[in-house]
């Protein structure tokens, strides 16, 4: 695997680092008055979750790993766990449904999802970055109301709670962004 420095570091990096698989969240790069510049990381451990701010100096050489990454099909959910079928080998593998942390109510049936492997361990779930929902209650269009960047609350098929502009009704098709959680545009 190839070592970088620790200044090479960006965030979506994946890094070994004490014994462990660690993502780079946020990476700030510092020069103090005194002594050498540094990279201050922060890390998820892409097995269980946990963070970790860690300092690199420029000299630090770490581990970057680089994972394999394969379209999947989502099948079905069952006891926590989310089913997956590889698209040209037809293998099914069992993910936890908390993988994908609150974005999981934006994942449907037959959704495409990259799965991310590190040897034939799968280690994270990336959904569409756009997702087409319907929007179930919001409050009725005000007449008159055209001020710049006004939105209006509006509650999805899937539960999950958007701010959409206020010419958008009940009943419409819409596409939100799964990586802000956001309104988009109109399907």
């Amino acid at each position: 695997m190839p070592k970088i420095n620790g200044n090479e570091i960006r965030p979506g990096n994946v890094l070994e680092h004490n014994g462990g698989l660690w993502s780079a969240i946020k990476v700030d790069h510092v020069k103090p008055g005194k002594g050498g510049a540094f990279a201050q990381v922060e890390l998820r451990n892409l097995r269980n979750g946990s963070k970790l701010n860690e300092r690199f100096r420029s000299a630090d050489k770490v581990e970057r790993v680089r994972l394999e990454q394969k379209d999947q099909q989502f099948l079905y959910e069952t006891d926590g766990k989310l089913v997956f079928m590889d698209m040209e080998t037809y293998e099914q593998i069992e993910l936890d449904a908390d993988i994908l942390g609150d974005r999981r109510p934006f994942l449907q049936d037959g959704m495409t999802v990259v799965i991310e492997y590190y040897e034939s361990e799968a280690l994270n779930a990336t959904l569409p970055q756009k997702v087409t929902c319907r929007i179930v209650e919001t409050e009725p269009v005000v007449k008159g109301q055209t001020a710049a960047n006004s939105f209006k609350p509006a509650v999805l098929d899937n539960g999950v709670r958007v701010m959409v502009p206020p010419f958008v009704g009940p009943d419409e098709d819409i596409v939100v962004n799964t990586e802000t959680m956001e309104y988009a545009e109109r399907a």
